[in-house]
């Protein structure tokens, strides 16, 4: 992944940011507003949700016939197209997690009907553990090593059902033939293999712990099929204006059940958002960039009229926003000889960020610029990357269209522009030389995350089966670990102050310092000098998804088991319990280690992570399933 976002914060005079504010906060928002309102109420909504998106034609059509009424008329052209890809962004995304939940869902039902304890199965099987430990021993042996093969026939061609097959895991070889088979001593014994994690266990079984475990399954279950009944995706209320419709409902009403009173209680509860919905600038060429007498950066925007913005950032991203003015000045002075499509800058996006002053909002709110940039295109080697990708598309794509006979006017229009987007972009930008990063693709960097152990990092040789290098969080930092420290007591302090200001009813929204930010790109810095240092081709990162389920699902089981039967007492040393545990921003950490690692050509992947072992183990072990699912992908 090359691409990268940087911000800037946008000044302008009173009269420019008010009428900015206006058309965000009292048109664009509420329009988004209606449409995810309008989406969630419709009659084929049950059918979206199962193909998992709406119809762009739809939210064409709808905003078009909304874009007719006053409350929702005179804006420019691109905030509308930006309207229809927010709502389309945000229901892909929640239609997604419906889907996610329910897989889960069934998934862990499907274990639980198969977890039962050792006493369980000797009744199911009216046989000894003995046995089923004999059966189970004979299974492990029949099953290794046909996993063990699989796994070194990644390169060989085969059919689809040995390909299959060797992606997967013993665990997976033994769930499958469980369903497969019907006799009583063969599931018994896989179901012991499949709850002791692939082994024969030599000790007897802890009953407190298997019904520990058993009901954190349970629980697990249970807040997926809550988090099921979410409502659909609600719009911003900037104005308040939906919080108090809901206290004039709640104070003239009598709620008709629990639930409805839980509804209630959280829409009252939940902080008004204080921001407009932000505007999208898709094209790159919405963005027109100038620079004054002294040399300061302003940008204007399409539709926007002559109102203009003056550029304020930090110096390590000066360099990019003069990169895109010198773009668009050489396009500019040189007509159809550079192609925009090779601009450094992608796309854009306008947004506020709220402020803690009182006061008129865009005085107190500040208006920030978020630029997405192809950090291939900085370099004349990168540049020239983009443009062979480019050109084979489009190469193809014209062969196509000049194979169909009796082309009309539009399409033959299109071939030419297609055909002059050809010429312009073989005559890329000139730009500096440096050479591309070259790693090796057999070398992957893993890292594990962990609560105890936030960070650690495995250099992998995944063809020789060779680690060359751990590191773990204390080693990434050096001399910077005291920094670690400082920030775990930062997080107590500000937890107490948050709890002191609720017991006063004082505002507790206490934000950190930028320390944690720091750490993390510290931490990325040493992981992407770690992966040049041994020519690393990629870095492997665990997908979080399941991390907080398991966390708040453990919390709770530990919270049932030393406090049975007394919900106030289990609450209480749940929280004592997160106290205690350590917190840490992994989406921010892999957020910088991609755009890190985007700047000097190292490229990043998603992996799963393992759930048992060490964090070096875990580290490893993400490394190499990278690389098999890789591998495995190209059969």
């Amino acid at each position: 992944m090359s691409v990268i976002t940087i911000q800037c914060r946008l000044v302008a005079e009173e009269d420019t940011l008010r009428q900015l504010w206006e058309l965000m906060a009292e048109k664009n928002t509420p329009l988004i507003n209606e449409l995810l309102a309008q989406v969630g109420k419709h009659p084929e909504f049950e059918t979206w949700l199962e193909k998992g998106k709406i119809p762009t034609e739809f939210l064409k059509t709808l905003v078009n016939s909304l874009k007719t009424q006053e409350r929702f008329a005179g804006q420019p052209g691109r905030f509308y197209t930006s309207v229809i890809a927010l709502v389309d962004y945000v229901y892909k995304s929640w239609f997604a997690l419906q889907k996610r939940r329910k897989r889960k869902i069934e998934g862990k039902e499907r274990w639980l009907k198969i977890l039962k304890s050792d006493e369980e199965l000797e009744q199911e099987s009216q046989l000894s553990l003995d046995v089923i430990r004999t059966k189970a021993t004979e299974l492990l042996i029949k099953f290794t090593p046909q996993s063990k093969h699989n796994n070194n026939q990644t390169k060989s061609k085969r059919t689809k059902k040995s390909a299959k097959l060797q992606k997967s895991s013993l665990f997976q070889i033994l769930l499958n033939t469980y369903e497969q088979t019907q006799n009583p001593l063969t599931r018994c014994a896989i179901a012991y293999l499949l709850k002791n994690n692939c082994q024969i266990s030599e000790l007897d079984e802890d009953p407190e712990e298997f019904t520990r475990y058993k009901r954190k399954k349970e629980i697990e279950i249970q807040r997926l099929k809550d988090q099921l009944q979410s409502r659909v995706p609600k719009g911003r209320d900037v104005t308040g204006e939906e919080w108090f419709k809901i206290l004039e409902i709640a104070t003239a009403n009598v709620p008709q059940n629990e639930n409805e009173a839980k509804a209630w209680q959280a829409a009252l509860l939940r902080k008004n958002a204080a921001v407009p919905f932000p505007v999208a600038y898709e094209s790159n060429e919405d963005m027109t960039w100038l620079k004054n007498d002294k040399g300061r950066l302003f940008v204007r925007f399409n539709g926007l009229g002559k109102l203009t913005f003056e550029i304020y950032c930090d110096k390590r991203h000066l360099h990019y926003f003069k990169r895109f003015l010198e773009d668009q000045e050489l396009k500019r002075n040189h007509k159809n000889q550079y192609s925009s499509s090779l601009f450094t800058l992608r796309s854009g996006r306008l947004a506020w960020s709220p402020g803690e002053e009182k006061g008129e909002p865009w005085k107190v709110n500040q208006l920030h610029l978020y630029c997405a940039l192809d950090t291939r295109m900085w370099t004349i080697e990168g540049t020239q990357q983009v443009v062979d990708e480019k050109s084979t598309k489009i190469t193809e794509t014209l062969t196509k269209a000049k194979q169909k006979d009796d082309l009309n006017v539009q399409q033959q229009a299109f071939i030419t522009r297609q055909q002059s987007t050809v010429d312009r972009i073989n005559n890329p930008f000139p730009r500096p030389s440096k050479p591309n990063y070259q790693g090796q693709p057999s070398i992957l960097v893993g890292v594990s995350f962990g609560l105890e152990k936030p960070v650690t990092l495995a250099v992998v040789d995944v063809v020789k089966n060779e680690v060359l290098a751990y590191r773990s969080v204390k080693q990434l930092l050096g001399k910077n670990y005291n920094l670690l420290n400082r920030q775990r007591q930062q997080q107590q302090r500000l937890f107490h102050e948050r709890h002191k200001a609720q017991k006063r009813n004082a505002p507790n929204s206490f934000g950190e310092s930028e320390l944690g930010q720091y750490v993390d790109r510290l931490l990325a810095d040493a992981i992407i000098a770690i992966a040049k240092t041994y020519q690393a081709g990629s870095i492997v990162i665990p997908k979080l998804c399941d991390v907080r389920e398991q966390i708040s699902s453990e919390i709770q089981s530990r919270a049932e088991k030393r406090c049975p039967g007394y919900k106030e007492a289990q609450q209480k040393y749940a929280k004592e319990y997160r106290m205690s545990v350590h917190r840490w921003s992994y989406g921010r950490l892999i957020e910088i280690i991609k755009s890190q690692g985007a700047k000097v050509g190292i490229s990043t992947e998603i992996g799963t992570q393992p759930i048992r072992g060490s964090p070096q183990e875990k580290a490893r072990d993400l490394a190499t399933f990278a690389y098999q699912e890789r591998q495995a992908a190209l059969i």
